[in-house]
């Protein structure tokens, strides 16, 4: 089981999560493209420390939005999307070689992982990007989800994505953000919701009920207080249920 984390996320002066504290425990970083978070200096700071820890990078990217970290959903037109997803990756690309990695997946990030979900122009769109950048790029994703469809038909490889730090609904999206209990702050409540989707592919929903999410990657947000608690305890309970945490690739 690979498991991920976003991180990248600081801009400029503005801090945003202890990025080496969770890569210590990950096999996957999501890194900041900036349209959401992440500048420069930040991207390839992180990519170094990506290659000390032996984690893998992907791109994480996002809507044109820093004064809304990503997480407000944009009526972008889907050709203007497309040119903007590939400009992230790019960028991405060749600070990560002067960092000495390369980029190795794609994940969206906030509104636009969750837009993408169900709009069909704007999962297009991503999955446009992709293609034209690299097509051996695995993208990660929401299974079930519109672009998780469009993706594989396009060729691309999708590797499923659960969160065990988010509740889920009866039909297995995520609870929006605005919804009390959303996020879970709790890091042994994590790890145990990360051993259950590792082990049987399932999850509690915000109702109570169990879900089923095959997934291939897990993961945990480094924008929390507790993101590094969260990511120690999560890489700790899966190597105690003997679950084997490795990158997808």
């Amino acid at each position: 089981m690979d498991l991920n984390s976003d991180v990248g996320e600081s801009f400029g002066a503005w801090t945003m999560g202890d990025d080496a504290g969770v890569l210590a425990h990950v096999t996957s970083a999501n890194v900041a493209c900036g349209f959401h978070g992440g500048d420069a200096r930040t991207a390839r700071a992180t990519c170094g420390l990506a290659v000390r820890h032996g984690v893998v990078v992907g791109a994480h990217v996002s809507y044109r939005d820093l004064a809304g970290f990503g997480r407000r959903f944009l009526d972008v037109d889907p050709h203007e999307l497309t040119d903007e997803v590939v400009y992230q990756v790019g960028a991405l690309q060749a600070l990560a070689r002067v960092a000495g990695t390369a980029v190795r997946y794609v994940k969206p990030h906030g509104a636009l992982y969750t837009a993408i979900a169900h709009h069909e122009a704007q999962a297009g769109a991503v999955v446009r990007a992709v293609v034209e950048v690299d097509p051996t790029l695995p993208l990660l994703a929401q299974p079930g989800s519109v672009v998780a469809r469009l993706a594989q038909v396009a060729g691309l490889r999708v590797v499923p994505e659960g969160f065990p730090d988010r509740a889920y609904t009866a039909d297995g999206r995520l609870v929006p953000r605005s919804t009390a209990g959303a996020v879970v702050h709790d890091p042994q409540e994590v790890a145990r919701r990360a051993v259950r989707l590792a082990l049987d592919g399932t999850t509690t929903t915000a109702d109570g009920d169990r879900v089923l999410l095959a997934v291939e990657s897990l993961c945990v947000h480094g924008d929390t207080p507790q993101a590094v608690a969260v990511a120690a305890a999560t890489r700790a309970a899966l190597d105690e249920a003997g679950v084997p945490v490795a990158t997808f690739l």
